[in-house]
Parts: structure tokens; C-alpha cells; sequence
């Protein structure tokens, strides 16, 4: 099967090829923190995960590369607010951030580059442009240097945009400007910020601007032209639009594919902080399992909106539920056994633009077939239905015997163990009851644990129980 993945530069869904057979370089925007992560933050590192890990399955080396954006303006203002030195501020949420992307399961990166630590990248990149006559520093000798978005022609296709219908970029005093939607490559120091966020240039001392640092660091560890540049819809301009103007005016061919996930919404408004309705992962995994985020995160297409609602986890829960039940139901009958293939109608739907809910139905019937071949005793179709089930989970980053589920699940083992002495012992009363033909009392007690969420299956070699949700 061939893989087609929706180039936003196109606008359109088109065959993806690596550059490189069998090795793609995959560039991501990661965190700039200026504070804790949210839903929305962490869906696309989940959406690109699953990329990565679909790539690995079918075969592919990936070098993946998120970066953080450890200074900026919003870093510099959060800090000073707080009372504590930028660098400080920026690092605790840093850590926060790589905590959320740890706890729902994201793979690590291949490397993870921080903007202050490619500063000598970032000045010969400007070099280049000033070189070519596509950037030039503010001749009102505030060290700003600019990039002329008019010295480039193609400035705006990556967003199918017209430069004259463009807003004026609000990156820097437009007073050194040639056009008002010229943007910021550095930015000179100023009194009012601090020392340490400045670093001596050609041009002046001062610090990189937003855009600038990107294509640095994409340039740095995958080379001047690479195959997928992915983040948030948010970032596509002028983020995106601003990387490859500057990285392809600079002679460099830049991402090949760019992908972008769509928001987290509430009541259909986008997740941020600025609309103060965002959901921060430390409270979400307080109260929900991470592995039932991820599943919430992975059950929509990467492409559309994502609307919360106070249910939402709650129907993640029980929709998880049922394939780990079943995944360990049939562990217990098979023993554990290694993950197969992964059916031909989920590769299907993973190699159609990454198509999570196709390829999630997929799985849910191949449960409700293994459930049937465990009642019927068929184990050569319970094996079937386990090992396609564990392929297609792994795939999606939630399989139960894989980490970290594997490890937070032996974390609650004692707690389990406990719950199913205590249980037994009510189904031992229960059988008694029957045994004596005493039925008011047996469905008393069937009820009884019914009302705690636990559901009680009669089978041949006697009573099973299970928390509801994961049958």
C-alpha cells in the first residue's frame, strides 16, 4: 500500500515518497513554555506519534526532531511577571511539557534542540539572507534585522495568500521597516530586558526572532531539504508561512510535506490561554487515565476539530475499555503473545491520510469477533483477533502491554489484587446461594456488586468479573 498524507502547501492529499528511500526526516514545532501544557498542546505530538510510529511499522527510519522555543517575547513577560530570570521559567514548563508528552506515551524524539543553544546557526542563516538581498538590518540602529518579505515572490503560497492581503507582521517597531509585513529575523537587545537574553551578532547584540529559530534548527539536524514539517493549524501562518520564505530564500529546499493537526475546541472555540478555556494535562491526568487521553486524542482525524465536552473522557473510558479488556481476556486464555499484522483494512485506513477513527473501527470489530471466538472456544480465532488488535494498538500508541501502560498497569496490581479477593469472596456467597437454590439472594448479591461497576459473567468454568466498561 502506498501512504497519502494532506500537504497543506497543496492543499490537497498526495502521495507521500521519502527523499531518501526508507528515511524520513520529520521536523515538528514543540513547546514554547511560558507556561503549562494543555489538550491542545499535547494532540500534536500525539498526531505526529502516530505518524512516526506508522513509518516504523511499514518499515522506515525516522529521525524526528521537536524543538523548544525556550525565549521569546511571551517567555520574557511571563518571567518578569513571576519575578524570576527567563531561563528558569522557560526550563520548569519545559520539564512540564516533556512530562505530558511522556505520560500520554509519546516516543522521544530522536533529538530535542532548544533555540539558545543554535544561535550560531541562526546568525549564519541571516548572513545568507542579507547576502542574497532578502533581509536587511533597520537602519534606525535598533538592531532589528528584517527579512524583505517583497524580495521574494512566492511569500504567501504555503497559506495561498496574497502578500497586499496580509496583515502588518506585529513582531517589532514597524518604524525600521521597509513594509509593514516585513518580519523580525533578530531582534535588537533592549534596556528593559535582560542581559542574558541577548547575544552578540554582526548586527548587534540582541535575540532571534520566533521564525528565524525554526528553520535553524531544522536546517542543523536534517539538512536543507527534508520531508515533513508538521504542527498545529494555529502555527500555519505566519509561523510556517515565515520558515519557508526565509529557509528557501536562503537556497535551501525546506519540508517537502507540511502537515498540520487541527485544535482542541470548546463550545467551538479553539483551546488557548488567551480564551481562558483550556484543560491542563497535571489536572486532566489527575482525574482520567493517560492512556484514555491518548485514545481520546487518537479516536478523531488529526485534520478536524476535536470538540470537548464534559462526556468526552468518560466515552473514551469505556470505548478503551472494551480493547483492553479484551486484550487481556485473551492473554489470559492464550498466555501473552507477540502483536502480528495488523489487519488489511487498518493499514488501509492509516495509509489514507492517517485515518485514526477508520482505522479504530477497524480494531472494535475485530474485539467483537475475538470476543465471540473466546465464548466459542475457537482459539485459533481468538489468536487471530488478539495479535491484530495488539499490531493496531501498538501502532496507535495504546497497547496495555507496552509501555508505559504496561508499567502503570503493574503499579496498580496491588490495588487490583486486592478488589478481586474481596470480590471472589462475594461470588463465593453468591454461588452458595445458588447452590442452595436460595435465587433472591444470589441476585442480591449480583446486583449488589452491579451497582459498584463490576460485572459479573457466568462461564463454564465458573463466574468472571470485570470492571464495566472493559468487556
Amino acid at each position: 500500500m502506498t501512504l497519502h498524507l494532506h500537504d497543506s502547501a497543496a492543499g490537497a492529499v498526495r502521495e507521500f515518497a521519502p527523499l531518501v528511500p526508507g528515511r524520513v526526516g520529520i521536523y515538528v514545532c514543540g513547546a514554547t513554555p511560558q507556561g503549562s501544557p494543555h489538550l491542545g498542546h499535547v494532540r500534536a505530538q500525539v498526531a505526529f506519534d502516530v505518524l512516526r510510529r506508522w513509518l516504523l511499522r511499514t518499515g522506515h527510519e525516522v529521525t524526528m526532531v521537536r524543538n523548544v522555543t525556550d525565549i521569546d517575547d511571551k517567555i520574557l513577560a511571563k518571567a518578569a511577571e513571576a519575578g524570576v530570570p527567563w531561563w528558569a521559567h522557560a526550563y520548569r514548563f519545559e520539564r512540564e511539557f516533556a512530562a505530558a508528552y511522556d505520560a500520554l506515551g509519546v516516543l522521544p524524539p530522536t533529538v530535542e534542540p532548544r533555540a539558545t543553544g543554535h544561535v550560531p546557526e541562526m546568525v549564519e542563516l541571516i548572513a545568507r539572507l542579507v547576502e542574497r538581498g532578502h533581509a536587511y538590518a533597520a537602519p534606525d540602529g535598533s538592531g532589528d534585522v528584517y527579512f524583505d518579505v517583497r524580495s521574494w515572490p512566492s511569500y504567501g503560497e504555503l497559506t495561498h495568500q496574497s502578500l497586499d492581503d496580509m496583515e502588518p507582521a506585529a513582531d517589532a517597531d514597524p518604524r525600521g521597516k521597509r513594509d509593514p509585513r516585513d518580519f523580525a529575523l533578530w531582534k535588537g537587545a533592549k534596556p528593559s530586558e535582560p542581559a542574558s537574553a541577548s547575544w552578540d551578532t554582526p548586527w548587534g547584540r540582541g535575540r532571534p526572532g520566533w521564525h528565524l529559530e525554526c528553520s535553524a534548527m531544522a536546517g542543523r539536524y536534517l539538512g536543507p531539504r527534508f520531508d515533513v514539517h508538521g504542527g498545529g493549524l494555529d502555527l500555519r501562518f505566519p509561523h510556517h508561512e515565515n520558515e519557508q520564505a526565509q529557509s528557501r530564500a536562503a537556497g535551501d529546499g525546506f519540508a517537502n510535506f507540511w502537515l498540520h493537526n487541527h485544535f482542541v475546541t470548546m463550545a467551538g472555540e479553539k483551546m488557548s490561554k488567551s480564551l481562558g478555556n483550556v484543560l491542563g494535562i497535571p489536572h486532566l491526568l489527575r482525574e482520567h487515565r493517560a492512556v484514555v487521553l491518548r485514545y481520546y486524542l487518537v479516536s478523531a482525524h488529526y485534520r478536524t476539530a476535536l470538540e470537548h465536552s464534559a462526556t468526552s473522557l468518560v466515552e473514551a473510558e469505556a470505548a478503551y475499555s472494551r480493547l483492553e479488556g479484551f486484550v487481556r481476556r485473551a492473554a489470559e486464555r492464550l498466555g501473552e503473545q507477540p502483536a502480528g499484522q495488523v489487519p488489511d483494512a487498518f493499514a488501509a485506513a492509516m495509509d489514507d491520510d492517517l485515518a485514526t477513527p477508520a482505522a479504530l473501527a477497524v480494531l472494535h470489530e475485530a474485539v467483537r469477533a475475538g470476543n465471540s471466538a473466546l465464548a466459542a472456544g475457537d482459539e485459533a480465532a481468538l489468536r487471530t483477533a488478539y495479535e491484530q488488535v495488539r499490531a493496531g494498538l501498538d501502532v496507535l500508541g495504546l497497547d496495555p502491554f507496552s509501555e508505559p501502560w504496561a508499567s502503570q498497569a503493574q503499579g496498580s496490581d496491588t490495588a487490583r489484587a486486592a478488589l478481586d479477593v474481596l470480590v471472589r469472596a462475594r461470588l463465593q456467597d453468591r454461588a452458595t446461594a445458588r447452590a442452595a437454590r436460595d435465587f433472591a439472594t444470589a441476585d442480591a448479591v449480583r446486583d449488589a456488586l452491579k451497582d459498584a461497576g463490576i460485572v459479573i459473567e457466568d462461564t463454564p468454568t465458573g463466574a468472571r468479573w470485570s470492571l464495566e466498561g472493559e468487556q
